[in-house]
C-alpha cells in the first residue's frame, strides 16, 4: 500500500513549489527606460529581482518532490518485477507522463529564472543613435506555465505512486500452489 507519510510530504513540497511559481509570476522583473543627467544616454532600470529566487526555489522543491517519489518507487526499474495487470500498465503510462510533465515544468521554471535574472546593459546614445532601447524581461506566463505543469506533475506522480504500490503489493497472478496435487483418488 502507498505510504501516507510519503504522499503527505510530497504534497507539501508540491504545494510550496506551486506557490513559489505563482509568486514568481506575480513578481516578475519590469524595466523602465531612464535618461542620464546629461541627456546623452538612455539606459534600462530594472526593479526587484525576487522572482528569480522564487523560480529557483520552485525548481528545487519540485525536484526534491520528484526525487522522493522516484526513490520510493525505485525509479520503476530496480527491484522485483511488478505483478501483471491493470495497475502495472497504469503505472508504466503514468511514469512516462510524470517525467514528461516534470521536465516541462523544470524547463519553464529554469528558463524563466535565467531570463528574469538577465538584465540588459545596453545604452543608447540620444545624440548618434535614435534606435529605441530594448529592456528585455521575462515573457508573461512563463512562470505560470511552470506552475501549471507543477500541478499536473503533482497529481500524476501521486497516481503513479499509488498504481505502482498496487502493482508491487498483493498476490501474483496465481496465489495458490504452483505444483499439481498428486493425492490418491478415491
Amino acid at each position: 500500500m502507498a505510504s501516507k507519510l510519503l504522499m503527505i510530504s510530497v504534497f507539501v513540497l508540491d504545494v510550496i513549489a506551486f506557490a513559489l511559481a505563482v509568486a514568481a509570476e506575480q513578481r516578475r522583473s519590469t524595466a523602465t527606460i531612464k535618461t542620464d543627467s546629461d541627456q546623452v544616454y538612455s539606459y534600462c532600470v530594472y526593479d526587484s529581482d525576487i522572482s528569480t529566487g522564487f523560480g529557483i526555489g520552485a525548481f528545487l522543491f519540485l525536484m526534491v518532490s520528484q526525487i522522493l517519489i522516484m526513490v520510493a518507487s525505485r525509479c520503476f526499474c530496480c527491484g522485483k518485477a511488478l505483478n501483471p495487470g491493470g495497475s502495472r500498465g497504469c503505472a508504466v503510462l503514468l511514469f512516462i507522463v510524470c517525467w514528461v510533465t516534470f521536465f516541462i515544468a523544470e524547463v519553464c521554471l529554469l528558463a524563466g529564472s535565467v531570463r528574469n535574472a538577465y538584465h540588459t546593459k545596453y545604452r543608447s546614445s540620444l545624440l548618434f543613435n535614435y534606435k529605441p532601447l530594448s529592456c528585455e524581461t521575462v515573457r508573461k506566463g512563463v512562470f505560470a506555465a511552470g506552475a501549471a505543469f507543477i500541478f499536473f506533475t503533482s497529481i500524476i506522480s501521486k497516481f503513479y505512486y499509488v498504481s505502482y504500490s498496487k502493482a508491487r503489493g498483493g498476490l501474483g497472478p496465481y496465489g495458490g500452489e504452483a505444483g499439481v496435487g498428486m493425492a490418491a483418488y478415491k
